[in-house]
Parts: structure tokens; C-alpha cells; sequence
């Protein structure tokens, strides 16, 4: 199957060569994450909301693939969920890893959060990205700011 398939994965973002992001995927979706070469992946979304599959963790296994579930509440996210995040992205090394979430969204600054702190990338252009996806709400926005505020603009910086 051609990677394009995977676009009827909602909000699906291919942002490198081992990294692509989206939405809650379908049975179908996970398949054709494990035909185009997908190692790994994240799930940040709950897995009792009505979006959710009912077996994610148990296809995914049996697709072949590794299956992390970090969930990430929506209303209340977390600095030290963002920091198991950084954890499992170092630990994944050059395994290729789709990482999802009910929409996008949360992956979507954690994602931006991580090539900030962890990779150095400049700010504008790491929550560009974000914004392709969607406007952060006040939660979220608030979020990004205190973690910013918190660990600094990424790895060079020295406190």
C-alpha cells in the first residue's frame, strides 16, 4: 500500500522520515501503519472515550508493532506527562513511530514541545507546525507557555 494511504488518518502529518502524527486511526488505519514500515506507536488519547478503539493496544501487537499508551487529559495536561513523552521519544531511537491522539492536537505540541527542549529547534518554527493542525484553546496555550517557562527553549540553553 502507498503512504498515501494513510492520509484517511484524521489531521495525518508526515513529519520526517520515522516520525508521522494524526488523529484517532481505524482498525484499517492501524494496518496500513504496519504496511508502510511503522515500528512503534504512541497513543496520548484515553482509551475508555467513545473515539477510542476497543482493543488499540492488542491490534497494534498483533500488527507486530510496539504499543505505548501515555495517556494525556485533555482538559489538564501535564509537565510530567511531557516528560515520560521525552523519555519514550529518546528511548524509540531510529525506530519509525506514528504517534496519535483523539485529533491531532495534543500530539501535536507535545510533538513541538519536544523539538523545542529536546532538539533545539527555534520556536516559531516548531509551533508552526502546531498551528497547521489547529489554534491552541487557553488550556493549551497556557500548557506551552509554562513549559517553555519551565525547562527553557530548548537543550543549549543553561539555567
Amino acid at each position: 500500500m502507498s503512504a498515501s494511504s494513510l492520509d484517511s488518518i484524521p489531521n495525518w502529518r508526515q513529519l520526517s522520515d520515522r516520525l508521522a502524527t494524526g488523529g484517532q486511526p481505524s482498525e484499517d488505519d492501524l494496518v496500513t501503519v504496519a504496511e508502510n514500515g511503522y515500528e512503534l506507536v504512541v497513543n496520548l488519547g484515553l482509551t475508555d472515550a467513545l473515539y477510542a478503539l476497543e482493543d488499540e493496544q492488542g491490534l497494534v501487537q498483533a500488527l507486530g508493532l510496539e504499543y505505548v499508551h501515555l495517556p494525556v487529559a485533555w482538559e489538564q495536561p501535564e509537565a510530567r506527562a511531557l516528560e515520560r513523552f521525552f523519555e519514550l521519544m529518546a528511548a524509540s531511537g531510529h525506530r519509525r513511530a506514528f504517534i496519535h491522539c483523539a485529533a491531532n492536537k495534543r500530539v501535536s505540541v507535545f510533538v513541538a514541545l519536544y523539538r523545542i527542549l529536546q532538539q533545539g529547534w527555534a520556536p516559531a518554527e516548531a509551533l508552526a507546525a502546531v498551528r497547521d493542525v489547529w489554534e491552541p484553546n487557553e488550556i493549551w496555550e497556557r500548557f506551552m507557555t509554562e513549559c517553555l517557562s519551565r525547562y527553557g527553549t530548548g537543550p543549549s540553553d543553561s539555567d
